[in-house]
């Protein structure tokens, strides 16, 4: 093995090991957003909307307002941390842009939210049906692993994907006309 091939393997590994590392990151952030999601899922449920008699219509407000909460917190944490050189990167192609600070974390936000759709909808609908065989709050943490695969890959890739600059349009050569 050359030294060159060598480096590049080397290098190689450390690119896999680094995204290893990011997918830990967003772990770490989504247990984080874990203990919002049971801590607001659990207040809502027993306390915030007690004045719902049937428990299972009051799991519906419960679940989407812990829902609702905890992906603010990943969102947050995840452009805090997670992805935080993308978010770097991001900042100066539209400060170049002229486009306000504003603007793009609103964007990232909207992003953020429209690619975890799947999962939380993959979380409400299998809370809700594990919910039948078994405890609320275990139905939940169960569903929340099951999406949290779906999340990272969207985030990762669309939104705090790399973006590439926008090359002009080609323009085909009419000199010779």
């Amino acid at each position: 093995m050359t030294p060159i091939s060598s480096w590049s393997e080397r290098a190689f590994q450390l690119v896999e090991w680094l995204k290893t590392f990011r997918y830990i990151k967003f772990g770490l952030v989504g247990a984080s957003g874990t203990v919002v999601n049971m801590v607001v899922l659990f207040v809502a449920q027993e306390h915030l909307f007690a004045a719902i008699a049937n428990p299972r219509q009051r799991l519906y407000a419960s679940l989407a307002l812990a829902i609702s909460v905890a992906t603010v917190n990943n969102f947050t944490w995840n452009r805090l941390w997670t992805w935080a050189d993308r978010v770097q990167a991001a900042h100066a192609h539209h400060t170049e842009l002229a486009h306000t600070r504003f603007s793009v974390i609103s964007g990232q936000l909207g992003r953020y939210a429209l690619a975890s759709w799947l999962g939380i909808g993959l979380q409400y609908g299998l809370t809700l049906w594990l919910a039948h065989s078994l405890h609320y709050l275990v139905a939940n943490v169960l569903a929340i692993v099951v999406a949290s695969v779906s999340n990272f890959l969207a985030n990762d890739h669309w939104t705090f994907g790399h973006r590439k600059p926008q090359k002009p349009a080609a323009h085909p050569d009419n000199s010779g006309l």
